[in-house]
């Protein structure tokens, strides 16, 4: 398949990471070096600023700022919670977008984000080979909770984990200090997977973290939890440390987050539970159960956007995953993802390869069963084993009178 001429855009999309940037300069920097680009676009907040036409000429932006993206954490383009309908039931966006990718000549689409971002992908994807635009789609993945198929490990999983390993041993050391009981409950993100509560165990690994850790893919029983809990506090002196998902539900699917909440009627524009409490209802019942102080900790959106404390791995694959989309498209590659595939044997390397897009849209990757201690409430080495070259390495913003330097984009307007 020969080169195909025209122009680029990319865009961001879902909840951001401390890497998420990286890929944005692994694309802006690769799509600015092929002569069969002519323009590289960025839209402002993913999907949404194709539609209402606001996004960027990356060509005016200085190359040492979008250096400085590969350690600027966040979305620097802005990011967008939007879905598409299903084309067959409203076509609407799907013609608006058709006509702005001819008006600017777009023929490489690049999209970053996660599962509901590789739908988008994919839909869009679909549409344009059934109404004959050529145009190469590529998906660049991302998402700490580490949940997209087909992949090894997840764009900023790395740098996540590394972040809520490292807080979690901190947390473990100050909350030792009393010679009096305190129970402490940390809460990490995940819906639906474990993954990034897992790496707590990290921190149990180098013998400062979590006693009990609890993750989504088991079934949470209240009694089960307080009779763990009591177990714990009775062995080590009233000195306890729980890490828990955000997303544990328990028999009947009610999240523990909604346990004396309103929490079940907020829901976010792709229908999913606003989720954050979990931490705080567990504390409670402990502290009524054990009549000791309890304390609460949500890492909340620190864990996403920690790039002082960024895996030097998790940035370079990162990096690399945004140049190869690039490359793979104006290969001729087109309705695939980017994805990670980690070479057998006991030192680590990550390999590269392409998924179709229609196969990663909306399906997740939970831990495996196997990974999770018999009783659930623990990982065993074999997730020690999985994580642990993913957090491999020091990244950290360079510093500018103590603080970090981030990218300073200029943001000029696109015009036609």
């Amino acid at each position: 398949m020969g080169k195909l001429v025209g122009n680029a855009i990319f865009g961001q999309s879902g909840g951001p990471t401390s890497v998420i940037n990286a890929s944005a300069a692994g694309v802006f920097t690769e799509a600015l070096r092929q002569d069969c680009i002519n323009k590289v676009y960025g839209a402002a907040n993913g999907i949404r600023g194709i539609l209402e036409e606001n996004f960027y000429d990356i060509g005016m932006e200085d190359p040492k700022e979008l250096e400085l993206l590969k350690t600027t954490p966040s979305s620097a383009l802005g990011s967008v919670r939007y879905k598409l309908a299903d084309e067959k039931d409203d076509g609407t966006d799907y013609k608006r977008l058709l006509e702005v990718f001819k008006k600017y000549d777009i023929r490489y689409f690049f999209y970053n984000g996660g599962n509901d971002s590789m739908d988008t992908c994919n839909k869009i994807s679909k549409y344009m080979q059934k109404v004959g635009y050529e145009c190469r789609v590529m998906g660049v993945p991302k998402t700490i909770d580490n949940d997209l198929t087909e992949t090894d490990h997840c764009p900023g999983y790395g740098s996540a984990a590394r972040y809520v390993a490292t807080a979690t041993m901190e947390v473990y050391l100050d909350a030792h200090v009393y010679d009096t009981p305190m129970v402490c409950v940390l809460e990490v993100m995940g819906r639906n997977a474990g993954w990034l509560t897992a790496a707590t165990a990290l921190a149990s690994y180098k013998g400062l973290g979590p006693n009990l850790i609890y993750v989504p893919e088991i079934v949470f029983d209240m009694d089960k939890f307080i009779k763990d809990v009591k177990a714990v506090y009775e062995k080590n002196n009233g000195n306890v440390i729980i890490a828990v998902s955000e997303g544990i539900k328990d028999k009947d699917g009610k999240y523990i987050s909604e346990y004396g909440s309103d929490l079940a009627k907020q829901k976010d524009s792709f229908g999913h539970s606003q989720l954050g409490g979990t931490a705080q209802v567990l504390a409670g019942i402990i502290k009524d159960e054990l009549n000791c102080k309890t304390r609460a900790i949500e890492f909340s959106l620190l864990q996403r956007c920690a790039a002082h404390c960024g895996s030097k791995t998790d940035v370079e694959e990162t990096f690399m995953a945004g140049q190869l989309a690039v490359r793979y498209a104006v290969e001729g590659q087109t309705d695939k993802m980017v994805a990670y595939e980690r070479s057998e044997g006991k030192e680590y390397k990550c390999n590269f390869k392409l998924v179709d897009l229609e196969v990663v849209a909306n399906t997740e990757k939970k831990l495996p069963r196997e990974w999770i201690t018999e009783d659930g409430t623990g990982l065993t080495q074999d997730f020690i084993d999985y994580a642990l070259p993913l957090i491999q390495g020091a990244s950290s913003p360079p510093l500018e009178e103590g603080l970090p330097r981030f990218a300073k984009l200029k943001k000029v307007l696109a015009t036609k």
